[in-house]
């Protein structure tokens, strides 16, 4: 058997960026399951075999060949059979930046990715990638995370997105893999090239349908704003991708790529009431006790200060919304009488009132 360290790792390496975070993967060559297990290895792929080191916990894979059969990123069928070779499995990776290997120190860069690397361009290893729709999405995030290096999407591998998406398979991607994607984008300092990316090859509108219309002329980028929020985590820029849709598409929107019930919550109260928001001084006492009250302020403090800081990034002056926040904030439930909950909303109309 043969080991090969392959893809992001090789690619961050020559990069300049690898670090102790950096996942490692490796390529086994004329190895199988049988021998794997007995070196101590702990199979966890189903669809191929994929193995824990025994100490390092890093990801192991035999060499493997595929055959698409079905629509989709799961239609395919494996062959790691130890007569695959290693420019076999590099193959059949998706951009050529990660069809690499190290052996040792040497590079094995049969698809010239070290080329395109330098020349920062992130194009397909072969027509093979027209068979995953994840590889629209992927391009698209590495277009994000490769931003500031200045990388490209290439001409014909743009043309095979197009294809891909004109055809229909874009549309079998499942809802996990579409907000994993998004998910790591967003967490990029530059998502927008994300969006940008999907929205050239048609694949924005047909992955989230629901949304508002993006014109697209003359490369503008109308996804730019959310690079100015780099340091943020990724559910506040998710919020803040959507702010200005509907509620009820942002509902279908979250419901469909089933995102996880904070970025759900968090996002669909940020579209419901960044307007208020927006006009807070204008507000009667009353629609202010209804904010808090629907918003859920006071239980739900840290998702409440989380709304407040996604406004702020906005340039909303949230100013007056935390002073009477701090001031609710206060209300000591035990020295109310009578009625709690009645007693409880009067004193909170009382504080806004004074404050107002």
């Amino acid at each position: 058997m043969k080991i090969y360290l392959v893809g992001g790792a090789v690619r961050d390496q020559l990069l300049g960026i690898a670090n102790e975070n950096t996942e490692q993967d490796w390529v086994v060559i004329d190895s199988c399951v049988e021998e794997m297990l007995d070196l101590g290895y702990r199979q966890v792929g189903k669809a191929f075999p994929v193995f824990l080191h025994p100490e390092t916990q890093q990801e192991y894979a035999l060499a493997r060949l595929e055959r698409k059969v079905a629509a989709g990123y799961t239609g395919f069928e494996f062959d790691t059979s130890k007569t695959i070779t290693l420019e076999q499995d590099l193959s059949r990776r998706d951009l050529t930046i990660n069809a690499m290997a190290l052996d040792g120190e040497r590079l094995i860069d049969p698809f010239h990715g070290q080329a395109d690397l330098q020349n920062g361009l992130l194009k397909h290893t072969s027509a093979a990638f027209s068979e995953d729709p994840v590889r629209v999405l992927r391009v698209a995030r590495f277009a994000a995370k490769f931003k500031p290096f200045g990388f490209k999407v290439a001409h014909s591998t743009h043309r095979l997105m197009q294809q891909m998406t004109a055809s229909g398979e874009v549309s079998a991607l499942t809802p996990e893999r579409v907000f994993k994607e998004l998910d790591k984008s967003l967490s990029y300092p530059t998502p927008s090239a994300f969006f940008k990316v999907l929205l050239a090859c048609g694949a924005y509108q047909k992955v989230f349908p629901m949304l508002g219309e993006i014109q697209h002329k003359n490369h503008t980028n109308g996804f730019e704003f959310l690079d100015e929020f780099a340091g943020e985590a990724a559910i506040i820029k998710f919020a803040i991708w959507l702010h200005n849709e509907s509620f009820q598409a942002v509902k279908k929107l979250c419901t469909q790529i089933k995102c996880p019930k904070n970025y759900q919550q968090l996002a669909l109260l940020s579209s419901q009431w960044y307007g208020f928001a927006a006009e807070f001084s204008e507000q009667n006492d009353k629609a202010i006790l209804e904010f808090f009250n629907q918003t859920d302020a006071l239980r739900r403090k840290a998702r409440f200060e989380q709304l407040l800081q996604i406004f702020g990034l906005l340039k909303i002056d949230i100013k007056p919304i935390k002073i009477l926040f701090a001031a609710l904030g206060k209300i000591k439930i035990a020295e109310l009488k009578g009625d709690i909950s009645k007693a409880i909303e009067a004193e909170k109309y009382r504080i806004i009132k004074f404050h107002n």
